[in-house]
């Protein structure tokens, strides 16, 4: 899968406070680095948070979850290591709620569905396979989508992760046949522009690590003409009530 050969070093920063910072990843950005040598989004952080606050130094920048790399989306960062222990703590107990958006190109076969696979990772090729019953090796995996909206070809799933294992969603929308649109990885017949997928954090709900305050979190999607057609429809029908 080709990715843009020139890397995008700006981020879209959604949320700021003195503890967390969120941004809006792009797809090709990577949160921790690999082998293209292509800076992980917490250094492209630290670079804006010196140069915003004219700190001297080493800034920090704790990194939270992550994101594969041809996903878009709601990326959470701490900004002190107090805030990235109370969060971890957070996501570990598994005390927030993440809303992804997924556009497959097959209508799944029920409208509403709550998935179990159980995922053994390979590490040769990064890649992950779904099993329905337990093997040597495996990690359980959890997820509930909803049918969200139609294109002309395509479905919008609304996804809710209630594990967080390696390529979970792409496997386990592909193991119902619904590969999502641009994940040759898992079975999609063609790539996408830039070699992004149609996966999107959109949302991530939780209370505060430090004020105990809810926050909901939104991620606009990709300037991408089939991303911008289901968000405006969504947002629409949510403004309909």
């Amino acid at each position: 899968m080709s990715l843009p050969s020139t890397f995008d070093r700006t981020i879209e920063v959604i949320y700021e406070d003195n503890h967390l910072i969120a941004v809006n990843k792009k797809p090709g950005q990577i949160t921790q680095g690999d082998k293209t040598g292509d800076t992980p989004l917490p250094d492209l952080i630290k670079e804006y948070l010196k140069e915003k606050y004219q700190k001297p130094g080493n800034v920090f920048c704790g990194v939270i979850h992550r994101l594969d790399r041809p996903v878009s989306g709601i990326c959470l960062f701490a900004k002190t290591s107090k805030a990235l222990a109370r969060m971890n703590e957070i996501f570990h107990d598994r005390n927030v709620q993440k809303i992804y958006w997924a556009v497959v190109k097959n209508k799944p076969a029920n409208h509403q569905q709550t998935l179990v696979h159980y995922l053994v990772k390979n590490e040769s090729n990064n890649k992950a396979k779904a099993h329905i019953h337990e093997v040597p090796g495996s990690k359980r995996a959890e997820l509930e989508y909803k049918l969200a909206l139609a294109s002309d070809k395509f479905y919008l799933l609304e996804v809710y992760p209630h594990t967080g294992r390696h390529h979970q969603i792409r496997v386990q929308l592909a193991s119902m046949g619904c590969p999502i649109k641009g994940d040759l990885k898992y079975g999609f017949d063609r790539s996408n522009t830039g070699g992004s997928i149609h996966l999107h954090a959109r949302k991530l709900i939780f209370e505060h690590p430090v004020t105990g305050e809810k926050l909901t979190l939104v991620a606009p999607v990709p300037e991408e003409n089939l991303w911008k057609f289901f968000e405006r429809e969504i947002t629409a029908a949510e403004k309909q009530g």
